[in-house]
C-alpha cells in the first residue's frame, strides 16, 4: 500500500534539483533570486509534521458540535417551516466540509499521533459524510503519488486529456468528453453522483482487496442505521430536505476546492522520465488565497502547494509554513475570482505547456 504521506519515497527527485524560475523564500532560500531545490525545502518542512494533540482535539470539538447542533436544529426547524432550514443549511454545508477535511488530514496520518486513532477517527467521520474511509485513503494516497503525471491518471483525479489525445477521439467520445468538462456536470451533477451513488462501492479498488468492500459496506450499514434513526424521530420528509441540500452544497463545494487545486493555466504535467514527484507536487497544485473565514472552514486546504510536497503536515500549521516561507505565498496564488477562469479550461497543450480551453 502506498504512503499516506504522499508516498514521497516511492517517487524520483527532480531531473535539476532546482526550480530556478519558480524561486521559492524560507530559511534555505532567502535572497529573492535564489534557486528553489523542493527536495530540500521537503526536508525543512518536516519540522511542521508533528501534529499537536490538544489542538486537533480542540479543532475536532468546534467542527463537530457546531454541525451536529446545527443538523438538530434544521431537522427541529422543518416543522415550523422551511425557510429557517434552508437559512441554516449553508453554515451546515460548510461545517460539514471541513469535518471532510479533518477526515482528510487523518488519511495522511497528519491529524492525530497514532496511526491507528487517524484510522478510527478517520472511519468515524466517513459515515458522516458518506466517505468510505479506507477506499477513499487508498485513492488519494495515489492521487498525491502520481500528480502531475500524465501516465498515471485515472484514479483520484478530475479527468484530463492532453490536445492529441483528444483529437484522437471519435466525435462521440470527444462530445462525452466536453460534456464531463462542463461547469454544470464537475460541480452540478458529478459532485452529487460522487457522494451519494459511486462511494457505495469501491469503484476502482474492486480487485483490490476485501478491505475496501468492508470499508464501503460497514459505511453505508452505519449511514443506514443512522439516517433510520433520524427518519423514526422526525419522519423522511423532514430528514430528505434537510439532509440531501447539505450534502449536495458540501460535495459540490468540496468538488469546487479539489478542481481549482490542480486545474489552472500554468499547472505542471509531465510523462515518463520527465516527471517528479518534488517538482510536480510543487508546481501543479495551486495556492486558492481565500478570505480569512473562509481558509477556517476549508482547513487551510487552499495552501495545497505545500500540503503536496510535505502532506504529514496537519492542516492547522500551513500558515505557520507560509509564514516562515513568505514567498510560498505568491507561488501558483489564485484568487477566488480567479478560479471562475479555471473553469474554461479543459486540455493539456504539450506544445504550449499549459492547460487550455477546448478552442
Amino acid at each position: 500500500m502506498l504512503s499516506l504521506s504522499g508516498a514521497n519515497e516511492a517517487v524520483r527527485a527532480p531531473t535539476d534539483g532546482t526550480l530556478a524560475d519558480q524561486s521559492v523564500g524560507g530559511c534555505a532560500a532567502c535572497s529573492a533570486s535564489a534557486p528553489f531545490d523542493p527536495r530540500q525545502l521537503t526536508r525543512e518542512l518536516k519540522a511542521f509534521k508533528d501534529p499537536q494533540p490538544w489542538r486537533s482535539g480542540f479543532e475536532l470539538a468546534i467542527t463537530l458540535v457546531p454541525f451536529l447542533l446545527l443538523c438538530w436544529l434544521m431537522l427541529a426547524a422543518v416543522e415550523a417551516g422551511y425557510l429557517l432550514s434552508l437559512v441554516l443549511t449553508v453554515p451546515a454545508s460548510f461545517f460539514l466540509l471541513r469535518t471532510f477535511l479533518i477526515q482528510h488530514d487523518c488519511g495522511h496520518g497528519a491529524f492525530l499521533p497514532s496511526r491507528a486513532g487517524n484510522d478510527w477517527l478517520g472511519r468515524a467521520l466517513g459515515v458522516l459524510t458518506l466517505t468510505p474511509y479506507d477506499c477513499w485513503r487508498r485513492s488519494h494516497a495515489l492521487h498525491h503519488a502520481g500528480t502531475g503525471n500524465l501516465d498515471a491518471r485515472g484514479l483520484g483525479d478530475v479527468d484530463t486529456l492532453t490536445v492529441r489525445e483528444f483529437r484522437a477521439l471519435t466525435r462521440t467520445r470527444q462530445m462525452l468528453y466536453r460534456l464531463y468538462r462542463h461547469p454544470l456536470v464537475l460541480l452540478g451533477l458529478g459532485p452529487a453522483y460522487l457522494f451519494l451513488l459511486r462511494h457505495r462501492l469501491p469503484i476502482g479498488l474492486m480487485n483490490a482487496g476485501w478491505i475496501y468492500w468492508i470499508s464501503a459496506i460497514v459505511t453505508n450499514a452505519a449511514i443506514v442505521l443512522l439516517l433510520a434513526a433520524l427518519v423514526l424521530q422526525f419522519g423522511i420528509g423532514t430528514v430528505a430536505l434537510v439532509v440531501l441540500p447539505v450534502v449536495l452544497i458540501t460535495a459540490s463545494i468540496g468538488v469546487w476546492l479539489f478542481y481549482v487545486q490542480h486545474q489552472f493555466e500554468d499547472a505542471h504535467w509531465d510523462q515518463g522520465a520527465d516527471w517528479s514527484f518534488h517538482h510536480a507536487a510543487i508546481r501543479g497544485s495551486s495556492h486558492l488565497d481565500l478570505p480569512p473565514v473562509l481558509r477556517w472552514f476549508t482547513a487551510n486546504i487552499g495552501v495545497h502547494h505545500v500540503h503536496h510536497l510535505a502532506s504529514r503536515i496537519p492542516f492547522y500549521r500551513l500558515p505557520e509554513v507560509l509564514r516562515a516561507y513568505p514567498r510560498l505565498r505568491a507561488m501558483n496564488r489564485l484568487t477566488p475570482l480567479e478560479t471562475l477562469a479555471t473553469l474554461r479550461l479543459a486540455l493539456w497543450d504539450e506544445d504550449q505547456r499549459r492547460l487550455v480551453p477546448f478552442h
